[in-house]
């Protein structure tokens, strides 16, 4: 586990790359990001590609198209986890009930064990998703395989007891949500608190004073900076 704060680049080093793509990805480690953030969806022939919006920028829904008619930059999920190298992959599931794609049946999520259990080092994964029931089925299905519970909807105090009690060792809460009453209320109970989206240095700074596990940035070269003055 990491001892410092962890920079976590948002869709790969998206100020400086086309967010989800290989690019940004391996710009991410060369920047100083410790772990990537990326968007994981399915494909109408049950691929699991990268890519955060459910529609692309010509209209066509994902999960109605096969993988191979797909634009050429969007990489498969095992590709970009290649890309991301040596770096730790926060995996975010796509996978609300008002998004087109959702299946309550979880078939990303499974794709998703089922990958994590064949690359070399599946210590250097977080799976996380908004909708809880989704990772409590990865966290049911490997209960090895570290997990996050993400939220913007409600208070962090009712999301970290909801995070504790499905067992998930990570809270991801939406910046504007968290104080330092938050996260030493999650450290008491094990959790670790990765707060998304920030790129201001100076509430970097003022999460790094708190103590936050990880800071999820699109600018991870200025995030870099600010941890390691702190």
């Amino acid at each position: 586990m990491l001892t410092r704060v962890a920079v976590i680049a948002h869709r790969g080093a998206s100020a400086a790359y086309p967010e989800n793509t290989v690019e940004a990805f391996r710009g991410a480690q060369r920047l100083g990001a410790d772990m990537v953030e990326l968007d994981a969806r399915r494909t109408a022939d049950g691929r699991i590609v990268v890519h955060h919006d459910a529609h692309l920028p010509d209209g066509r829904a994902i999960h109605e198209v096969e993988a191979r008619d797909l634009p050429r930059h969007l990489p498969s999920l095992a590709d970009a986890l290649d890309a991301c190298g040596p770096m730790g992959v926060n995996i975010e599931i796509k996978n609300w009930p008002s998004d087109p794609d959702f299946e309550p049946t979880d078939i990303v999520a499974a794709a998703v064990v089922d990958l994590a259990d064949r690359v070399d080092r599946p210590d250097r994964l977080l799976v996380s998703c908004f909708h809880r029931p989704t990772i409590d089925h990865v966290r049911k299905w490997r209960p090895g395989l570290a997990t996050g519970y993400l939220h913007a909807r409600i208070d962090g105090p009712t999301a970290l007891a909801e995070a504790v009690a499905h067992g998930h060792g990570a809270l991801h809460p939406w910046d504007p949500l968290v104080n330092a009453e938050l996260v030493r209320a999650a450290h008491s109970e094990g959790v670790r608190v990765n707060v998304w989206t920030v790129d201001g240095p100076d509430r970097m700074a003022e999460l790094v004073s708190w103590g936050v596990d990880g800071i999820v940035t699109n600018v991870p070269d200025i995030a870099r900076a600010v941890v390691d003055a702190g």
